[in-house]
């Protein structure tokens, strides 16, 4: 014991000089990096390398429990200063939105038109089927929802539904439906991803099929051009998030399934986290779409200006997301 302890005591005594400096930076570092040197900045990863070489030395050596116990703080102190990301969240904030979720959905282009053409195909099948034979309807749409605006009901009360705001409290209850039948098939669609993508690919038909079946109604009835406007409103921001959500939910299954060079894990992780950045974005384009649904829908009456406001989005989200975007300076460690 007398033995091991001298050999503490001498390792200490050689060493702890170069603890006390990494720790005197590491203090002074969470008091606000702007603080250190440009001499300091260069000496913490040394330091701290220094440091991580001597807790392995202590451990494999069974120097005494205080030692090994204050060593592996420090190190751990120094680790999120040297490795960890250190931006304030406003500017994490800010890099999501201007690089990061852009990106994530830019890498995801594939997935997102093979999602749009699953919508597209779903609603095109569903609406020839109820433009064929309106029994068809009730096999997309919940009969309580569609209580007086089905194949049945007349042109007057369905334009009514679109414009006459007497009848605003029924508009809501479906666009209320439809946003939230939306929304769940987004946060699906991502969920069931990893199951080889199969239950996104069916979420992504069967969301097409609703649309196609709501629209078939009041194309019968010569309201095709109304229905569109008001749904383009925010309909655009709205389905566009429902598409990317089913692209990252692809993204994890197509990975699961192959992998590439890499292991499955090693895989499936990089996916995942480039599809919850954009699974982030998508939040952000609902609560978008929710309030130009809420305030749109009742203020805006005008059919050309809804085309106008739809196309408006579209334009706008395919420029954000999809612009080439020149280099963006590397990002401050400080």
């Amino acid at each position: 014991m007398a033995e091991l302890r001298l050999k503490s005591v001498r390792f200490r005594a050689e060493r702890e000089a170069d603890w006390l400096k990494l720790e005197s930076l590491v203090g002074k570092a969470e008091r606000g990096a702007a603080g250190l040197s440009d001499d300091e900045l260069l000496a913490m990863p040394v330091l701290y390398r220094s440091a991580l070489s001597s807790l392995s030395v202590a451990r494999a050596t069974s120097l005494d429990s205080a030692l090994i116990d204050y060593l592996e703080s420090l190190c751990t102190r120094a680790y999120f200063f040297v490795y960890g990301a250190r931006t304030r969240p406003l500017e994490r904030i800010a890099a999501f939105f201007a690089t990061d979720w852009p990106a994530a959905a830019k890498a995801a282009w594939r997935e997102t038109l093979v999602c749009i053409s699953l919508t597209v195909l779903g609603a095109v099948a569903a609406y020839v089927l109820v433009m064929r034979d309106s029994d068809w309807f009730a096999s997309f749409i919940p009969s309580g929802l569609a209580e007086g605006r089905g194949p049945d009901a007349s042109t007057a009360a369905l334009r009514a539904t679109l414009f006459d705001t007497q009848h605003d409290q029924i508009l809501s209850v479906l666009a209320t439906f439809l946003f939230t039948h939306n929304t769940e098939v987004a946060l699906m669609a991502f969920a069931l991803g990893f199951a080889f993508c199969v239950p996104t690919a069916c979420l992504m038909v069967i969301n097409g099929c609703v649309l196609g079946a709501f629209l078939a109604v009041f194309f019968k009835h010569g309201l095709g051009v109304e229905v569109v406007g008001w749904l383009g409103i925010h309909g655009v921001t709205e389905l566009f998030a429902v598409n990317l959500a089913g692209a990252a939910g692809f993204r994890i299954g197509w990975t699961l399934a192959f992998p590439g060079d890499r292991t499955r894990l090693e895989a499936v992780g990089a996916a995942g986290r480039q599809a919850a950045v954009l699974m982030g974005g998508v939040i952000c384009m609902l609560f978008c779409a929710g309030l130009l649904e809420g305030v749109g829908r009742q203020i805006i009456q005008s059919t050309p200006l809804r085309y106008g406001i739809a196309l408006s989005t579209g334009v706008l989200w395919v420029a954000y997301l999809y612009a080439p975007r020149g280099a963006q300076p590397a990002r401050s460690r400080g």
